[in-house]
């Protein structure tokens, strides 16, 4: 299976209270009654269980330090040393609710603070080159989203702080580029911490590159 401690957003030297923590977090934000999957779920409980009853513990923890340290050192030479991307996220439509605005400098302090549920703000790890939104799924979120090949903006996000990489085949305006929107479908992390916005569509200019209703149904049903 994956590193157990990736998918608890944990570190091997966490302590049982650390991990029970985010065992809890992990596990509201992946149950199927709050959006997330079956499989995910499983995942989660499946992670917690390794971790507390030591199988291969020592294992994953070497390999976790190993990846660690080189990628603070700069001696990364391929994708299985990287230890991938700190994404911090927060949805769009909670901010009139809280009186926030998008460009505020304490938006994710301000977030973190809230008593927001895992499906308006949290955190995961997005594995190297993958793109933000398949990375979202893998932590058990639902994020908006309709084409995957970066032809509408139903899955558009905002980086707040960070960067990420988009190919240039899609269907933004320069101007949507300048002010930080991007498609999660096609874009992959460049930084070692990023913070976005997703659930962007009453952004000016977005509505009219949205896929209808209908089709995202269609997407999500897999037809």
């Amino acid at each position: 299976m994956d590193n157990p401690f990736e998918i608890l957003g944990i570190g091997p030297e966490a302590d049982e209270e650390e991990i029970v923590q985010a065992y809890r977090q992990r596990v509201k934000q992946t149950h199927p009654d709050q959006g997330g999957s079956v499989d995910a779920f499983q995942q989660v409980k499946r992670a917690y269980e390794e971790i507390k009853n030591g199988d291969s513990v020592e294992k994953f923890a070497l390999e976790y330090q190993r990846a660690k340290r080189a990628h603070e050192d700069g001696n990364v030479e391929d994708e299985e040393t990287q230890v991938g991307t700190h994404i911090e996220y927060l949805n769009y439509e909670v901010l009139d609710d809280y009186g926030w605005g998008l460009h505020d400098d304490d938006l994710f302090e301000n977030a973190a603070a809230a008593d927001l549920s895992a499906e308006d703000y949290g955190e995961f790890i997005a594995p190297p080159n993958e793109n933000v939104l398949k990375a979202a799924e893998r932590s058990g979120q639902r994020w908006p989203f309709a084409c995957r090949g970066g032809a509408c903006a139903n899955c558009a996000v905002v980086v707040v702080e960070g960067e990420m990489e988009m190919p240039s085949n899609h269907i933004l305006s320069s101007e949507m580029m300048d002010e930080g929107v991007r498609l999660s479908c096609i874009s992959a992390p460049k930084t070692d911490e990023l913070k976005i916005v997703y659930n962007i569509k009453h952004l000016p200019g977005l509505d009219e590159l949205r896929l209808p209703a209908q089709q995202v149904k269609k997407a999500y049903l897999g037809k």
